[in-house]
């Protein structure tokens, strides 16, 4: 087995799930740019994602804020020091780019992080959702402005509308 891939429901449409033997190597948001070709995805199994698939539920019904599924993303060397920087922007919280370029130590790649983090190829899992513009606005989300919302809204319920005013 090289790659195999399931689709499975979430509240944000359907997710493509794809694995190769040293894990989780792709979770893909239906119509989201950066798409892979599906041929990429290998053949569509019904079994073996269930570790996934049981920590999304627990994230999606607000009872999980770290993934614990090994992951196995392909990318560039710079790539995968953007990705594993994203996981560290704690559950709930927002970086700008400018953040996440600093935290890389490299303010003048932020075009460079901010290109990484839009080639994120395990959404969701790997927050890259919870990086926003400097001002604090949500600038471009590989899966949607919409669906960058909702996951923010996901993690911050109770911050959310104290923020902006509602209660």
């Amino acid at each position: 087995m090289d790659v195999e891939h399931a689709v499975v429901d979430s509240p944000v449409g359907p997710l493509t799930l794809v694995r190769n033997p040293d894990g989780l190597c792709g979770l893909y948001m239906h119509l989201q740019r950066h798409l892979p070709a599906g041929e990429r995805f290998g053949p569509r199994v019904d079994t073996g994602f269930g570790q996934v698939t049981a920590q999304l539920d627990e994230y999606f019904a607000g009872e999980r804020t770290a993934f614990t599924v090994p992951l196995a993303p392909r990318g560039t060397p710079f790539q995968q020091r953007v990705w594993a920087a994203l996981q560290t922007i704690p559950y709930g919280r927002t970086w700008t780019y400018l953040q996440l370029a600093e935290h890389l130590g490299n303010v003048a790649a932020i075009r460079a992080v901010a290109a990484a983090n839009g080639r994120n190829p395990i959404g969701i899992i790997v927050p890259c959702h919870r990086v926003v513009g400097s001002n604090g606005s949500l600038t471009g989300y590989a899966g949607g402005l919409e669906r960058k919302r909702f996951l923010l809204d996901l993690e911050t319920p109770a911050s959310v509308g104290v923020q902006d005013g509602l209660f």
